[in-house]
């Protein structure tokens, strides 16, 4: 009796859950180059259940036409008012005009509680449904329902032609691209990340063309080698020298300036007397300086490079540059993408960025995880024992998560609270070797915001005197009206 009973209840349950479906009612919201659209789909739930045939007849019109029905359609005014709409949209925020066209289109607030708005963005939709109270979905059949929308967009919407659609599009795109890479806020960041990226590709060029090139000497000047161990020094000397058999005590001085020691300018002389090396043609030597000169141009470049990346990292992450430096801060600005994403990683992140196929090695064959990535490249890392490297990473993690998020979201750009972090590590490392307790975070906080408020302070009594010197200056150079009309 039982068990009939509880069949029965399921029976009267399940069809007054499918009544409850059927009543409910999906539209799609689209957002076009021209405007705002609102779709009304009929029989949704049924579309749900048939998903291979929906993404079959989305090409067909007549077949997709007869699910899918205009509710409303707003046009832009201008294509001023397209690039605001598009931009809050973007950014997951519901712009005025898209609120009045859904409060309008959309039925009365008692009855959307039967009804569903799906949008292909989830974060638009979260905003969506707490602006309108209405349930919001991106998933299941909607996908295929936008794109078919997309797909005969001009169709379904009277008076709108496919040229008219393409040419929106066209304009539409190219004012969004425009404004995106005008107002990039990483827009300083690309220029540190390529310049990290190619200081790294000089580096490997150097040391293989450095490496050719005392390959390729060699057959000529073999003891040189030993003398000039330096791959740069090495280059510039084969610059220099050419035909060993030249070489004469005149040579010294330049040797010496190249050097920097006149012993081994002086040996170089005495072994290319003593040289085993074979003759080379003047044009083979003429090839070997010509090389040896774009290499030697190559490490100049490439230390113009290292100081405009420094000067680079001073002015967009002043902090983590005095922390940890120049370029091991802008490897992790690299790794991450930008200082913005950067700042949010947690430190626990930040400590293994870098090292992550040796993080997903562990995780698979459930070994030890890394523990450092990139911040081994730290000085600080190496200074500490080989019990406390891990703990200082992880501590200098968490003070580089510090830094990154100060030079972010810090309007006043100062090295103060870098300099009080990289004391911060210092002191870590001591308590580590000899026990001495260091400060406390919150102390040393306290110290860097009250030496910024004095900072900031002597820079505006410093503008204020400069203004004034200004005025009196003007001042001095304008001559009197009376004087003019005495003249």
């Amino acid at each position: 009796m039982e068990a009939l009973l509880y069949r029965r209840f399921r029976y009267v349950y399940t069809l007054l859950s499918l009544n409850e479906c059927y009543e409910s009612k999906l539209y799609v919201l689209f957002e076009s180059s021209a405007g705002f659209a609102l779709f009304r789909v009929a029989e949704f739930e049924e579309l749900g259940a048939f998903l291979p045939q929906v993404e079959e007849s989305v090409t067909d019109l007549q077949r997709f036409n007869a699910v899918v029905n205009l509710t409303a359609f707003q046009p832009f005014k201008s294509a001023v008012v397209a690039l605001e709409n598009i931009n809050s949209i973007s950014e997951g925020v519901v712009p005025e005009d898209l609120n009045l066209f859904l409060e309008g289109a959309l039925p009365k607030r008692k009855k959307r509680g039967k009804c569903t708005l799906g949008v292909l963005d989830p974060k638009l939709g979260a905003a969506i449904s707490e602006a309108l109270g209405i349930t919001c979905t991106h998933t299941g059949v909607v996908p295929e329902i936008v794109r078919g929308i997309r797909f005969h967009f001009h169709n379904l919407v009277k008076g709108l032609t496919l040229k008219a659609c393409s040419v929106a599009q066209l304009g539409l795109g190219h004012s969004y691209s425009r404004a995106r890479v005008k107002f990039n806020v990483n827009r300083v960041d690309n220029m540190i990340i390529q310049s990290i990226a190619l200081l790294d590709q000089l580096d490997k060029d150097i040391n293989t063309f450095s490496m050719r090139i005392r390959e390729w000497y060699s057959y000529h000047f073999p003891e040189l080698v030993k003398i000039v161990p330096e791959n740069h020094l090495y280059t510039k000397c084969a610059e220099f020298i050419k035909d060993r058999k030249t070489l004469s005590e005149e040579s010294i001085e330049p040797l010496t300036e190249i050097l920097g020691d006149s012993e081994k300018a002086e040996a170089i002389i005495a072994a290319s007397k003593m040289s085993m090396g074979m003759d080379i043609s003047p044009v083979d030597l003429i090839n070997i300086q010509m090389f040896a000169g774009r290499v030697v141009k190559l490490a100049e470049y490439r230390k113009q490079i290292a100081e405009y990346l420094h000067n680079k990292m001073n002015s967009v992450a002043p902090n983590l540059t005095v922390l940890i430096g120049d370029q091991v801060g802008a490897r992790l600005i690299s790794k991450a993408g930008s200082l913005t994403s950067l700042a949010k990683y947690p430190a626990s992140t930040l400590q293994i960025l870098g090292a992550e196929k040796a993080l997903f090695r562990a995780l698979k064959t459930r070994s030890n995880t890394p523990k450092y990535g990139l911040l081994y490249h730290s000085t600080f890392i190496g200074r500490a024992g080989l019990k406390n490297k891990g703990r200082i990473s992880r501590y200098l993690a968490n003070k580089c998560s510090i830094a990154s998020r100060i030079d972010c979201f810090s309007e006043i750009q100062s090295t103060i609270f870098g300099e009080k972090l990289r004391q911060q590590v210092e002191d870590r490392l001591k308590f580590y070797e000899t026990g001495d307790i260091p400060k406390k975070n919150v102390e040393v906080m306290k110290e860097a915001i009250e030496e910024v408020a004095v900072q900031q302070a002597a820079e505006m009594e410093a503008a204020k005197k400069k203004k004034k010197k200004k005025k009196k200056s003007k001042e001095n150079k304008e001559p009197a009206p009376e004087a003019m009309e005495e003249d």
